[in-house]
């Protein structure tokens, strides 16, 4: 089930960062796209829009106002499902996601991976 997290950051006390750690304890492959490269344990925060294949769950860690140079690209990576954590709720993103048959959750990936519902 591998996880893209957009908007991870090397500050540990980012809840972006707690989910690529968490993600990673579950055993769960994950690419971070982030501000500036760097690690979070073994997985390398990309910067920019790659080329990616296989991505399951989009898991984004960005306010509405800042995922706006992302919406086309999220959708062309063909996700299974968008998890909007608090405070990322974005309502045209939600649209497009559902017109291209991809699934939307609003919710906690930290909170999902606790109770055993990701």
């Amino acid at each position: 089930m591998k996880t893209l997290v957009i908007g991870a950051s090397p500050n540990p006390m980012r809840y972006a960062h707690k989910a690529v750690r968490r993600l990673r304890s579950y055993d769960i492959e994950v690419v971070a796209i982030g501000l500036r490269e760097t690690d979070i344990e073994d997985v390398r925060v990309i910067k920019g829009k790659p080329a990616l294949d296989g991505i399951h769950t989009v898991t984004l860690y960005l306010g509405p106002a800042n995922q706006k140079d992302y919406l086309n690209y999220i959708i062309s990576l063909k996700p299974k499902r968008i998890i909007f954590n608090p405070g990322t709720y974005n309502r045209q993103l939600e649209e497009k996601a559902r017109d291209a048959g991809i699934e939307t959750v609003e919710d906690c990936t930290l909170v999902m991976l606790d109770t055993d519902t990701y």
